[in-house]
């Protein structure tokens, strides 16, 4: 039940949470452990907004919950075994698409990006052959300008939520929050091409977290039958017009979308679960690995025909993104003390690039405020400041003589490779136009090369380290497709590789070992991932003999990281004001009671099994509560000769309200209906929409006098809790079934006492919310932080 905004004077946010009045935190003792909560200085109420894409948006809770009504009960009871196989049967036929349709749109982003950016990379070759270097440098930052330009206007003008990675915005959608045109086509559209834009242009982003969110946009559509204006009206495609197995396939399309970013089948497995889904069965994931499994095999038919050279500069290569099998791994006890300090690194950084970098967002909200020209300059600055950073600073580093005992052709002037020529003479190389002109996938090969011991200066390491971390904190929320995996990947393996160069002789493990596993402390400390980094890695980079030091880097970065700040996604979420439930209440929830949040709420509305047609108007046009309890009186009790009973009949949906309405399903005198006449007027299909608004429905006058019967909608099953329960216990209880309402009932019966004493919604399990409501539980909620 979400409150009416018009109640409340000034809408707050997570982020700018401010400190009580004084007269509030006059008396910090006066409230024992084991007292009642009851001193607030407000009501539990708050405004459900949250910024999706360019602007506020109202948001809302999506419907998990089986709403067991007559109507579904009889639709459930009527299936056949037909019509169930067919249910099964097309949830794995979905789950195939999403993975054959990710694994094409995967493919051609990459095709895209590599001949983009090769052509323009082999253009700057010639000019600085012919030693035209301002030239080069007005050509290549020109075209990163356009292609930026490009994936900017279409994010700015066309589908504002494209922008970004998306992954925040779809752990949201899997906790329960309904994120407004986070799914559609255009979004989709624009996704594509702007990642295509973006990453050709060589800014410091990767194409990995918009693939997840291409993923989960292609499930999404399938799963309603296409865009909103052009839906399949398929029968079938009756079984996912609810929110509880769009759901589901949202996740196999996230999966689906990591798997084809990093070709890892069961890292994208495991990156769904452990980082975006918050609900998840056997059954579930299954089909998610059948979806990834799909995408590699279409990976894995386009790799075998670009090998063959038809497709222009994609080159050749397999499902391995960054091979170091060739390197013999062994291990000395001096390795364990490189390993933790890389460890104690990725976490140190890890949580100053979370914490910088939400300063840093925080201040481009202020910029993107001032309207879509001012995001459009943002982002083609960052372009030009990068294209300029790339292009000169390799003119910094000497020219290096090339090894004979290099395995590779030194120097070189094709668009890839791992000792670029750049401006140096015959036979010398640039080991920073190494890393800096080329791709970022070619950035990280080749720098993750092994038995290159001497391939790098240490200034030039520095340089790349200190360029890319500006670099990953100024382009992280400009108006384009970004993710986050590859820049932090570039900063990790830039001190890993440092640190591997200052060991020398002093270790066994080969450097660029040391740079996988600073990008996997790194990725650790800002992202505070553990088992899905470790398997994504080692399918990254095919050496299972890495696994141990690995998890030790893991284990360690997290441990670190989580001392200072959250995860970087959880900070966008934060930022965003997107009502996420964590999956640990907070200690201080104990000491409170869902009867006292009631009873820091507007009183409850219900509606009556039987209702006037007038009141259901009234409260669906004066409240903004999205359900309502059903409250029968006088009702006789089963089984008994006792009368005069009321009973909790159920809880109603505000969609359901308005489609009886819609329908004009009104009766002239007060009573019940039977069975057959709500299934001559209603459908299970119909009532799963949710787009109506009471504002589309026309009553007249006499309508007005008429009843509904609201009995059959109800759903007679709802969810409840004694209001003795503690609130930790409830919220748990809440995420877990992934519900949109809970029914408080109270403790004790008798006359007078109602049925119901509250409902708890997403929104009043928020912490912020609470303590709103309840401001001494910020004193607890301190002394807990210092225990």
């Amino acid at each position: 039940m979400e409150e009416d905004s018009s109640q409340l004077a000034k809408p707050e946010t997570p982020h700018n949470m401010e400190a009580e009045p004084e007269e509030e935190e006059r008396d910090p003792e006066s409230n024992s452990l084991r007292e009642p909560l009851l001193k607030r200085n407000r009501t539990l109420s708050s405004t459900p907004l949250a910024l999706v894409g360019a602007k506020v948006s109202h948001i809302e809770s999506l419907d998990y919950e089986i709403n067991e009504n007559d109507l579904f009960k009889h639709d459930w009871r009527s299936r056949t075994k037909v019509q169930v196989l067919q249910y099964i049967f097309l949830k794995w036929s979905l789950a195939f698409l999403v993975g054959l349709l990710t694994g094409l749109i995967a493919t051609l982003i990459n095709l895209a990006i590599e001949n983009i950016a090769g052509y323009k990379l082999l253009a700057i070759v010639s000019f600085i052959e012919e030693g035209r270097y301002i030239s080069g440098l007005l050509f290549f930052t020109g075209v990163n300008f356009v292609l930026t330009f490009v994936a900017a206007v279409l994010c700015v003008c066309f589908a504002p939520t494209a922008a970004g990675p998306g992954i925040p915005e779809i752990k949201a959608y899997l906790n329960g929050v309904d994120t407004p045109n986070m799914f559609g086509a255009t979004t989709l559209l624009v996704k594509i091409v702007g990642s295509i834009g973006a990453v050709s242009a060589g800014l410091d982003l990767g194409k990995e977290g918009p693939l997840v969110h291409i993923g989960s946009c292609i499930a999404s559509l399938l799963g309603q039958g296409g865009p909103d204006n052009y839906r399949l009206e398929w029968h079938w495609l009756r079984y996912f017009n609810n929110d509880r197995d769009r759901r589901d396939i949202i996740t196999c399309g996230s999966s689906s979308g990591v798997c084809a970013a990093f070709r890892a089948p069961v890292g994208g497995v495991l990156f769904a679960l452990e980082e975006v889904a918050t609900w998840w069965r056997s059954a579930l994931l299954w089909r998610t690995f059948f979806s990834t499994a799909v995408v590699v095999v279409v990976l894995r038919a386009f790799i075998e025909i670009c090998n063959s050279g038809k497709c222009g500069l994609f080159g050749t290569g397999g499902l391995i993104m960054f091979d170091v099998s060739d390197v013999k791994v062994s291990y000395h006890p001096m390795d364990v003390i490189p390993v933790i300090i890389i460890g104690i690194i990725g976490g140190l950084l890890g949580s100053l690039y979370n914490h910088v970098l939400h300063k840093v967002l925080r201040l481009y909200n202020l910029i993107n405020q001032k309207g879509k020209l001012h995001k459009l300059l943002l982002a083609l600055a960052v372009s030009l400041f990068t294209s300029v950073c790339q292009y000169c600073l390799p003119f910094l580093a000497q020219c290096r003589a090339c090894d004979p005992s290099f395995s590779e052709t030194c120097p070189t002037n094709d668009r890839s490779g791992n000792f670029k020529q750049f401006n140096c003479p015959d036979g010398y190389y640039n080991d920073l136009a190494t890393l800096l002109l080329t791709t970022n996938d070619d950035a990280v090969r080749n720098i993750f090369s092994t038995n290159t011991f001497s391939e790098f200066q240490p200034t030039s390491l520095l340089i790349f380290f200190a360029l890319y971390c500006i670099l990953g904190l100024i382009t992280f929320g400009i108006a384009v497709p970004s993710g986050l995996f590859l820049p932090i990947i570039l900063m990790g393996s830039g001190y890993g590789r440092l640190l591997g160069l200052a060991m020398g002789s002093y270790t066994n493990l080969d450097q660029g070992l040391y740079a996988v596993l600073g990008a996997a402390s790194l990725m650790a400390g800002s992202m505070r991932m553990t088992v899905s980094l470790c398997v994504i890695f080692l399918e990254l980079t095919n050496n299972l003999l890495l696994l141990p030091i690995t998890m030790i880097v893991l284990l360690i970065a997290k441990t670190v990281g989580d001392c200072f700040n959250p995860s970087i996604y959880e900070i966008i979420l934060e930022l965003k004001g997107l009502p996420f439930l964590e999956a640990n209440p907070e200690p201080w929830m104990r000491n409170l009671t869902v009867g006292e949040l009631a009873d820091a709420k507007q009183p409850v509305v219900t509606l009556c099994g039987v209702e006037k047609v007038s009141r259901i108007v009234d409260v669906l046009k004066n409240t903004t509560h999205n359900a309502f309890p059903i409250v029968d009186q006088g009702v006789l009790v089963p089984g008994t000769v006792a009368t005069g009973a009321t009973e909790l009949h159920g809880l109603i949906l505000r969609a359901l309200l308005v489609q009886a309405l819609k329908k004009k399903w009104f009766l002239p005198e007060k009573r019940r209906t039977e069975e057959w006449e709500v299934r001559e007027k209603f459908n299970w299909v119909e009532l799963a929409e949710r787009n109506l608004k009471i504002e589309q429905v026309a009553v007249t006058r006499d309508e007005m006098e008429m009843y509904v019967d609201l009995h059959p909608l109800t759903n007679t099953t709802p969810y409840t809790v004694v209001e003795s329960m503690s609130v930790a216990k409830a919220m748990v209880l809440f995420r877990q079934v992934g519900l949109r309402h809970l029914l408080i009932v109270p403790k004790y019966q008798g006359a007078g006492v109602p049925p119901v004493v509250g409902i708890l919604t997403r929104q009043d399990l928020r912490a912020y919310n609470i303590l709103q409501a309840f401001p001494h539980l910020a004193r607890y909620k301190g002394e807990e932080k210092d225990h």
